[in-house]
């Protein structure tokens, strides 16, 4: 009887943790235009290194 209690309460917990941390990673996530932006910084700044 306890053992079914305990699954349960963990489970939930699981549950929990797993939408905790789906919506941690959408409220988080880079706006696609940043990324272009830092991508494109960085590949000029790598050519500039290169002397390309």
């Amino acid at each position: 009887m306890v053992a079914k209690i305990w699954k349960k309460l963990l489970f939930a917990i699981l549950i929990v943790a797993c939408l905790f941390n789906i919506v941690n990673k959408l409220v988080h996530k880079a706006s696609l235009e940043q990324e272009l932006k830092s991508s494109a910084q960085y590949i000029q700044e790598k050519q500039l290194e290169n002397g390309i």
